[in-house]
């Protein structure tokens, strides 16, 4: 993604005589990109580039290795293994204070986004705007406020109540206050509904020299996250009209067959989806509803924006065993990190669940070193210490190999965003929240019927059977952490199924860990109102 807009949370050149290191909420746009300069097609789309370039920098964030981790450990799937750092605060609790970095850069992540977003929505709801035509300008728009809106609903599951900024800031404010949740929500649900109207139809996105845009916004992403916003409030009937929207739209499936790069070897339907190659929509995904594309920059200048590190933090460091080779049917290199939990391994899934499958959650290995010639081919043999993480069961959905880059520090994979597995899970959970389980029932056995796996009643469903089925689904994928937060769920969840683990064990977890805490930077730099922290902190 080229062309971009950057925009840095930074303080003005005359704030930097005081202290340069300081950081506001207020960002500076350091591009020629700013509010006064959009005012033609290229320069719109340049910005509009920079909203997924932003977006990847979230998901390619490697400054701090276990930046994936913040949000799986602690939960109730995953547990430590070796923690780079970042991470800790999110399984030992009691560390979890208002200088936290993770919640640092989640904060200042958002808002870098949210000016972006401000910066294109300014200039083409301008009533001096000439040269572009009343479609390009609502989509242009349309697009801008999903993302924004994508960033305010990450901020209202992480923090609540935050500052609402919809103006470009083009220097330092320091009298920000939190406006309520309820006006946080408002201003999601507004934008969204206005995305949903005026974003393209996935089949009628914008094409190049190569084909269609399918990586750029549709207006189904924007019904899918407008169903999470309205499921947040409490309003299942409203989130049930969107997921109604996007399955009986004939745009999507769930994939049911084989397809792709590597059906002439071992796997699976589920398995394809996760393959490099496979998983957009013009390599025959027709259950992905967002993908945010990436490229080699090897191959492609500015295909990647960060180092991803969720291959090296979920695969397996079995190339540490002798007679072991790193390889691309074992995911190329990883360290493991982290590790799923004993109740997603051994508690989770039914017989016969494909989404178990050695083909989706690796748990066995056989040494693959031919210069071995005692060894090679046997099982590695089990190991209690080495299956923490030399040895460890991992999900398989983010194998990747590069031949070129053996050693691979990044991953170099899409992003699998959003898909119609869980549209079918937002459905259900909206449909509980009225009371239809026979519905929900229903919804819940589409994904089933796919996976082979049992079918449930609706004496079955409830909110932690929905959250059980989203693991199932959807683990190594879902940012966890937030799915916990947005439901009130991740202290019992995390404390019953997680807490008894043989490393680095949770601690210290409370209902005050519900919310992240208002980081305490932002607080001090506040210096002409009052940014209140979040209650525990």
């Amino acid at each position: 993604m080229k062309n971009n807009i950057f925009i840095g949370v930074a303080v003005s050149v005359l704030m930097m005589a005081v202290a340069c290191k300081k950081s506001y909420l207020a960002e500076t746009p350091y591009s020629s990109y700013s509010p006064s300069t959009l005012t033609d097609s290229l320069g719109f789309e340049a910005a509009s580039f920079g909203l997924y370039n932003q977006m990847s920098n979230f998901l390619t964030y490697a400054d701090h290795q276990g930046w994936p981790d913040v949000w799986q450990v602690g939960t109730d799937i995953a547990f430590a293994t070796q923690p780079e750092g970042i991470e800790v605060p999110y399984y030992n609790y009691v560390t979890l204070i208002s200088t936290d970095a993770a919640a640092l850069y989640t904060w200042q992540w958002a808002y870098k986004e949210i000016n972006n977003a401000n910066i294109i929505i300014a200039n083409i709801e301008s009533p001096t705007l000439k040269g572009i035509s009343a479609g390009d300008k609502a989509s242009t728009d349309a697009e801008a406020k999903f993302f924004r809106a994508y960033s305010y609903n990450m901020l209202a599951e992480c923090f609540g109540g935050v500052p609402l900024v919809t103006k470009p800031l083009t220097g330092p404010k320091t009298d920000f206050v939190r406006a309520s949740l309820d006006s946080v929500n408002a201003l999601c649900v507004a934008d969204l509904a206005f995305a949903a109207a005026n974003l393209p139809d996935i089949e009628a996105v914008k094409t190049n020299a190569s084909g269609k845009l399918y990586g750029r916004a549709n207006k189904y992403m924007a019904m899918q996250l407008l169903a999470e916003v309205y499921l947040r409030m409490g309003k299942g009937d409203l989130a049930e009209q969107q997921t109604q929207a996007i399955l009986s739209s004939g745009q999507f499936s769930l994939t049911t067959a084989r397809y792709g790069v590597k059906t002439a070897l071992p796997g699976d339907a589920f398995s394809d989806m996760f393959q490099y190659g496979n998983q957009r929509r013009k390599q025959g995904n027709k259950e992905a509803l967002w993908v945010l594309e990436q490229e080699n920059p090897s191959t492609v200048p500015g295909g990647n924006t960060g180092n991803a590190q969720q291959r090296r933090n979920w695969g397996a460091g079995y190339y540490n065993i002798t007679g072991m080779a790193i390889c691309d049917s074992l995911g190329g290199r990883g360290i493991s990190r982290l590790r799923l939990s004993g109740w997603v391994l051994y508690g989770l899934y039914d017989a016969g669940d494909m989404r178990n499958s050695p083909n989706n959650i690796r748990r066995h290995y056989w040494y693959n070193d031919p210069s071995k010639t005692t060894t090679f081919g046997k099982p590695v043999p089990y190991n209690n210490a080495d299956t923490v993480y030399k040895t460890c069961p991992h999900t398989t959905k983010w194998y990747q190999f590069d031949p070129n880059d053996v050693f691979g520090f990044a991953m170099i994979k899409d992003f699998i965003l959003m898909r119609l597995g869980e549209t079918y899970l937002l459905q259900a959970e909206a449909q509980l929240q009225q009371g239809k389980t026979t519905a929900a029932a229903a919804s819940i056995n589409a994904l089933r019927t796919r996976a082979n796996a049992p079918q449930v009643t609706a004496g079955q469903i409830t909110l932690d059977f929905i959250l059980d089925e989203r693991a199932r689904e959807l683990v190594g994928e879902e940012n966890r952490r937030l799915t916990l937060m947005r439901t009130g769920t991740l202290v019992d969840r995390a404390t019953r199924l997680n807490s008894n683990t043989v490393v680095y064990p949770m601690a210290g977890l409370t209902k005050t860990n519900l919310l992240m805490p208002i980081p305490q930077q932002e607080i001090n730099l506040n210096k002409d109102a009052v940014l209140t922290q979040n209650p525990g902190y």
